[in-house]
C-alpha cells in the first residue's frame, strides 16, 4: 500500500477514535441535562445542537434550510429521523455508530416522534432546554477541539492567499468568489462572504458589491466544517494609510485587548459586555459605539453561540472559543480565540500575515501591499 494511503487511513482511524470518545461525553452531558430538568428525553432539531451531538455530522442540504434529520436522545439510546430520501447517505456517510435510523416518508414531519418511535414518547423540545444544552457544549473536548483549531488555521490561510494578491483594482465580489472557492475546496461551507473596498468601509456587514476595492479593503469569511465555525477578519490597504485611521486602528487593538482581559473562566457574558462598553469609551470611541454593531461572544457550533447581550448570563468556561469583534468607524478586529488555562489564544492565525504583540498575544494588523 502506498506510505500516503496508510497515513490517510490512520488520520482517520483516529479521528473515527477521538470522535467516538467524545460522544460518549457528549451524551452523558445531555442525560445529565435531562436529570436536571426531570425529563426523560429531548428532540434535537437545530443545526447547532445536531451537529454538536454528532461530532460534525452534516445534516443540511440547503446551507439556508432546516436540518433534514432530528435526534431524539434517550436513557436507552439515540434515534435518529431522517427523511427517505437523505437515509441511504446519512447511513452511509454521516451518522455515528450506535445511532438507530428511523425514516420517515420526504413529505412526512421529523417533529412527530410518536409516528416515528412508537407511543408514548414525550420528548422535551429543544428550546425548552436551550440554555443547559448550549452550556453543555461550551467546552470544546480533545478531538473536535484539533479539528476546530484546524478550520480556523484554514480559514486564516485562505485570507491571506487571496489578499495578498488583491490589488486597487479587484473587486469585491473577486475576492469573495476566491475566498469562496479555497474555503470549499477545504471541505468547509462558506456561510458568510463580506468583503468592503474603500468606498464601503463604513459598513459593519459589507455585502460584496462590483466595487473595485481602492486604497484599502476589508474582507471577512465564517466557514463551517465538522458543524463547527470559524469567524475571521482581513484588512489590506495599498498606501500607508492616513493618520485617522491609523489612530482608530491602534485604539480598536487596544479594545480588543480589554476584552480579552475580561474573557477569563467563570466571568457572565453579561458582564464581560459591560466591560466591551466601558472599553469603547475609555479608547476614545465614545459610550455609544457598542449600540452599532453586535460583539460577538462565544462560538463554536453556532457563529456566535449566543451572541453577547445583557440577557446572557451564561458563564464562560476553560476549552471554550470565543469570536469578539469590536468595530468603529473604518475598523473592525474579528478572530476565533480559545480561552484555555493560559488566558487567550488565538486560533485563526497565519504565520505569513503580519502580527504585533497586543498584552502578549500575536495580534493581525493590516496587511500593507
Amino acid at each position: 500500500m502506498d506510505p500516503r494511503q496508510m497515513t490517510t487511513l490512520a488520520v482517520v482511524a483516529d479521528q473515527t477514535s477521538d470522535k467516538a470518545a467524545d460522544r460518549a461525553v457528549k451524551r452523558a452531558r445531555v442525560l445529565a441535562v435531562l436529570a436536571e430538568a426531570g425529563r426523560d428525553s429531548v428532540l434535537l432539531t437545530s443545526q447547532t445542537a445536531l451537529s454538536w451531538y454528532l461530532d460534525g455530522s452534516r445534516v443540511g442540504i440547503s446551507l439556508a434550510g432546516d436540518p433534514i434529520a432530528a435526534v431524539l436522545v434517550t436513557g436507552s439510546g439515540d434515534h435518529l429521523a431522517t427523511f427517505n430520501n437523505e437515509a441511504a447517505r446519512l447511513s452511509a456517510e454521516e451518522i455515528p455508530g450506535g445511532v438507530t435510523v428511523h425514516e420517515v416518508p420526504w413529505h412526512g414531519s421529523l417533529t412527530d416522534v410518536a409516528a416515528w418511535h412508537g407511543p408514548g414518547a414525550l420528548p422535551a423540545l429543544e428550546a425548552e432546554l436551550a440554555v443547559p444544552l448550549r452550556l453543555a457544549r461550551r467546552s470544546l473536548l480533545p478531538g473536535e477541539l484539533g479539528r476546530y483549531e484546524q478550520l480556523c488555521r484554514d480559514a486564516a490561510i485562505v485570507l491571506t492567499d487571496v489578499l495578498s494578491f488583491a490589488t486597487p483594482h479587484t473587486t469585491e465580489r473577486g475576492i469573495a468568489a476566491a475566498v469562496a472557492e479555497r474555503i470549499v475546496g477545504l471541505g468547509a461551507d462558506p456561510l458568510v462572504l463580506l468583503a468592503s473596498g474603500a468606498s464601503r468601509a463604513d459598513f459593519r456587514h459589507p455585502l460584496p458589491t462590483a466595487a473595485a476595492l481602492g486604497r484599502r479593503a476589508m474582507a471577512v469569511v465564517c466557514a463551517r466544517r465538522d458543524g463547527m465555525i470559524a469567524n475571521v477578519t482581513r484588512w489590506v490597504r495599498f498606501d500607508g494609510g492616513t493618520p485617522a485611521e491609523l489612530d482608530a486602528e491602534a485604539r480598536i487593538a487596544d479594545v480588543e485587548a480589554d476584552i480579552f482581559d475580561a474573557t477569563v473562566p467563570g466571568a457572565a457574558v453579561c458582564d464581560i459586555l459591560a466591560e466591551i462598553r466601558t472599553a469603547y469609551d475609555r479608547h476614545g470611541f465614545g459610550p455609544e459605539q457598542w449600540t452599532l454593531h453586535h460583539q460577538g461572544g462565544p462560538a463554536g457550533y453556532a457563529g456566535r453561540d449566543p451572541r453577547a447581550t445583557d440577557a446572557v448570563t451564561d458563564t464562560t468556561t476553560l476549552n471554550q472559543p470565543f469570536t469578539w469583534n469590536p468595530s468603529g468607524p473604518g475598523v473592525k478586529i474579528e478572530d476565533t480565540v480559545l480561552l484555555d488555562s493560559d488566558g487567550i489564544r488565538p486560533l485563526s492565525l497565519d504565520s505569513r500575515w503580519p502580527s504585533e504583540l497586543v498584552n502578549g498575544i500575536p495580534r493581525p494588523v493590516t496587511l500593507q501591499l
